[in-house]
């Protein structure tokens, strides 16, 4: 016998809201955005009416992201506990660097990482990986020499940059001890 699947609806009109109100939109912006009419989104979140395909590929082209990853987002809204143990952690083979998220997978409007980046690595990356998302870098251990663009921010144990406009940036340590660093993520 098999189980029904439990009905989405409520989860991806939650997730609605969430994008909505991430973007500091009012219900009239993201009607004006979508082509979706004000009313009908205000039933959506309410859960008074269930969105077509049409209406979600219309709602999830304003926020700028695929229908799919508006699904997968709303999938995984019940998850507020991240635990050490279950946290996903990938290193770079080549430089050491480790990448540890912390935050709970249910595509909330914030995401925490913890980097390690080992004593002497540089890793760069380029400005349109900085286009979707704001950034604030916590330094939690060491020092990190940060380049943004032109400018070089050289950031102490408790130092706490945040990002200007997208543009080509590198972390990178000088030390001879690994330096631990905290990023917090909002898309844009």
């Amino acid at each position: 016998m098999n189980n029904p699947q439990p009905d989405p609806s409520l989860a991806i009109a939650g997730r609605i809201r969430i994008e909505r109100e991430a973007r500091g939109w009012s219900l009239g912006d993201l009607a004006e955005k979508s082509g979706v009419s004000k009313a009908m989104i205000s039933k959506i979140e309410r859960c008074e009416a269930s969105p077509t395909a049409t209406i979600l590929g219309r709602l999830s082209g304003a926020f700028g992201l695929q229908l799919s990853v508006l699904l997968a987002l709303a999938e995984r809204t019940g998850q507020r506990l991240s635990r050490a143990q279950a946290q996903s952690v990938w290193i770079d083979p080549e430089t050491g660097y480790e990448r540890r998220v912390i935050s709970p997978g249910n595509g909330g409007m914030l995401e925490l990482i913890q980097v390690t980046l080992p004593a002497g690595v540089r890793v760069a990356y380029p400005a349109s990986a900085f286009v979707f998302q704001h950034q604030q870098i916590w330094v939690l251990d060491g020092v990190l020499t940060f380049e943004e663009g032109n400018a070089t921010h050289v950031l102490q144990a408790g130092d706490c940059l945040q990002l200007g406009p997208p543009c080509a940036c590198a972390f990178h340590n000088e030390q001879d001890t690994p330096c631990v660093y905290a990023v917090a993520l909002i898309r844009r």
